[in-house]
């Protein structure tokens, strides 16, 4: 049985290197992105955290709490969250 074995697409650029730049991501955000609730390229969390460093002088601490006020703030626009609001269901618990 071949099924999904093998195929003859390659894969894209951004695909064979997710890993390594994953890998190349400063160690503080590695480990928050491990409890991230949503996912992340490694591009988008590098992005976002080099403007969390930025707005917080370099304090690592500031800048993952405003990573988790961003995450809280995506998560309130998903429409599930909303759904859940309406429904007078709970909200997903915020992180930390």
């Amino acid at each position: 049985m071949q099924g999904n074995q093998r195929t003859t697409l390659g894969l894209s650029k951004a695909q064979r290197d997710n890993m390594a730049a994953y890998d190349a991501l400063p160690a503080p955000l590695r480990a928050w992105l491990a409890e991230a609730r949503l996912p992340w390229s490694p591009a988008s969390a590098r992005r976002a955290w080099r403007r969390a460093l930025l707005r917080n002088f370099g304090r690592t601490k500031a800048a993952l709490a405003e990573m988790d006020r961003l995450e809280d703030a995506r998560l309130a626009q998903d429409a599930l969250t909303v759904e859940r609001a309406q429904d007078g269901l709970a909200p997903p618990p915020e992180r930390r």
